[in-house]
């Protein structure tokens, strides 16, 4: 083998070690599979409706992602029961409510969490009492649509 061979045969190597490093970087990106290192404190919320939230949705103070859904599943009422892993420094008053909220107009719902002013913290494993579920958008024109069909009745 010439130099010229071998030269031209590490670039292509290196080309798709590169090629192989990118689509495995998009692949977890979109999968959404993220480390954030330790894990933080789990916090639970209950909610009437969660919309399309998922697993890995985040939740966000102030637009900064601070955690994400862990579980969501049913509680013996029969409603949404959220699980929240939480930045482990991340100091919650127990007053805390959390909303489902979407990223723009048809973007992915995410947890918004808005601090109260107790001084009490939320501790391990407790639950946000003040909780506000997602728009649900079919509804919500169906009932226009009637109140708009009532209205020119009269």
């Amino acid at each position: 083998m010439d130099s010229s061979t071998s030269g031209r045969d590490l670039a292509v190597g290196v080309f798709v070690l590169a090629g192989l490093a990118a689509i495995a970087y998009l692949s977890v990106q979109v999968g959404g599979l993220s480390y954030s290192g330790p894990r933080g404190f789990e916090v639970v919320a209950t909610f009437d409706n969660v919309g399309g939230l998922s697993a890995r949705s985040p939740a966000m103070i102030s637009g900064v992602k601070v955690g994400q859904v862990k579980t969501i599943g049913l509680d013996a009422d029969l409603r949404a029961r959220v699980v929240i892993d939480i930045d482990p420094n991340l100091e919650l008053p127990a007053d805390t409510s959390a909303a489902i909220r979407t990223q723009g107009l048809l973007g992915d719902q995410f947890i918004a969490l808005e601090p109260g002013a107790e001084e009490v913290l939320l501790g391990p494993g407790e639950e946000i009492l003040y909780t506000d579920s997602a728009l649900d958008l079919e509804s919500l024109i169906g009932r226009v649509v009637h109140d708009a069909g009532i209205d020119d009745e009269n």
